[in-house]
């Protein structure tokens, strides 16, 4: 009987330790920490799509816990109680919010937003919490509304699309478009060939337009030497001299004093020198006609 009764005594203790070697190996492999020392803190999340026990909780992308249990209130339905663990040294003041964000590819994770006041939320108190709509969800309430307008407008524009590439006008102009281009390729070679044939020309006329170019300069430079050698200055002067020399003589011409500003000015002076003119011109003409009469000549 003793050895019926250890028997049986091992084997239920091995079960036992089975169970329990279960139990934690079991939550060892969900990535809970068995030894680490915890705080847990509960939340209530309306939506808890893609959230599962174990999923990390993160500061600032950084894993400070994981999420322990995830139980629907049927009490309150519609929510759902969630419990999470964080390391005992991380306080977490009244004002931050839990809130869960869902990743791209995989589940998704409580993200803790930490507040600024100085009030802490006690061991075991409820965070607030919040919910991130994950990528799919933004895109199905922003994005899907506007799809089936732009694929109206896809449709309308291939449609259009084909019923031009149908029309004769466009390939009539692909033909046309077709002759410009032979065209043009056929007066670019024309034109290369003209430049090859013609561009030397141009090249010596240019060789002989530069050294004509040059003479004119050195011509230009010899004129500015001889116009730098010249007297300039006592040309100027002479220039100067006689411009006061005219001034002088018409100041004169116009003075009604002077003898020339007499005889400018005074008519009857004028009337007297035209009659004495005449006069010794009528005698000149008088003395030519009859010369006895002024000349006598004496023969002894």
């Amino acid at each position: 009987m003793k050895k019926i009764a250890t028997k049986e005594f091992i084997i239920g203790l091995c079960v036992i330790i089975a169970l329990v070697v279960l139990f934690f190996g079991i939550d060892f492999l969900r990535g809970i920490s068995l030894f680490q020392p915890t705080n847990y803190y509960h939340a209530s999340y309306s939506n808890v799509a893609g959230l599962e026990v174990a999923a990390p909780v993160t500061v600032d992308g950084y894993k400070v816990g994981q999420v322990r249990e995830i139980n629907f209130n049927y009490e309150n339905p519609g929510i759902v109680d969630v419990v999470i663990a964080v390391d005992e040294k991380l306080s977490l003041p009244v004002d931050s919010r839990a809130v869960i964000e869902s990743g791209l590819m995989s589940g998704a994770s409580v993200k803790i937003i930490m507040g600024k006041e100085s009030a802490k939320i006690p061991v075991g108190g409820e965070v607030q919490t919040a919910v991130i709509p994950d990528l799919m969800s933004a895109l199905s309430t922003d994005v899907m509304p506007n799809v089936g307008n732009i694929l109206a407008q896809v449709d309308s524009l291939v449609r259009n699309l084909n019923t031009l590439i149908a029309d004769p006008a466009l390939a009539n102009a692909v033909k046309s478009l077709d002759a410009i281009t032979a065209n043009v390729e056929l007066a670019t070679v024309g034109l290369n060939n003209t430049m090859n044939n013609q561009l030397p020309g141009i090249m010596d006329n240019a060789g002989k337009i530069t050294t004509n170019l040059d003479v004119v300069v050195n011509d230009l430079a010899v004129l500015s030497a001889q116009l730098k050698a010249l007297p300039l200055q006592s040309t100027m002067d002479n220039v100067n001299a006689t411009t006061a020399n005219l001034s002088t003589f018409s100041a004169q011409l116009n003075d009604k004093n002077s003898t020339l500003g007499m005889l400018m000015n005074d008519p009857q002076l004028y009337n007297q020198l035209n009659r004495v003119t005449a006069d010794i011109d009528s005698l000149i003409v008088d003395i030519k006609r009859n010369p006895k009469r002024y000349i006598s000549i004496k023969l002894l």
